[in-house]
């Protein structure tokens, strides 16, 4: 019950965030999703989108992946990086998401950034304890709501 409201709050502190940066030329909300790889988790993440070119953004994201092993629950802080190619309608991805645990380089399809399907490879970079090894190929569907879409 305690990691639901973590996640409430912070989705909650997303739309406080965004509020401050509305004026900004920055495009900012959460989004949630599901992973799997070798495991399920479920994804909450809070992003920030930029226009770096005609038609092409870069997205970061900052949240966390949750999973269950042995009736315990394993949250896992994760940090992503999105450069979409040619934005029109669906856009076409790479990413780079990094946890304490894994480096995992994808490649995907997005519409408009709000439906977002991906898939990669996971490396692992060390164990976590108490959960079996996170690595090898990695599916992942996530939803994007963006909370200011005029720019100024």
């Amino acid at each position: 019950m305690k990691y639901i409201c973590v996640v409430c709050l912070l989705i909650l502190s997303c739309f406080t965030f965004a509020q401050e940066i509305k004026k900004s030329n920055w495009i900012v909300g959460p989004s949630i999703g599901y992973q799997h790889q070798d495991k399920n988790f479920l994804k909450a993440s809070f992003w920030a989108l930029k226009d770096v070119g005609y038609a092409n953004y870069l997205r970061f994201d900052v949240g966390a992946n949750l999973t269950f092993q042995d009736k315990k629950a394993h949250i896992i802080p994760e940090l992503g990086t999105t450069y979409y190619l040619s934005a029109k309608g669906v856009w076409p991805f790479i990413k780079g998401e990094v946890t304490p645990y894994t480096l995992t380089p994808k490649f995907g399809l997005g519409l408009f950034n709000i439906i977002e399907v991906a898939a990669g490879y996971g490396f692992e970079l060390q164990q976590k304890k108490n959960l079996t090894p996170i690595k090898g190929f990695s599916f992942s569907l996530g939803v994007s709501l963006p909370l200011n879409y005029h720019l100024y």
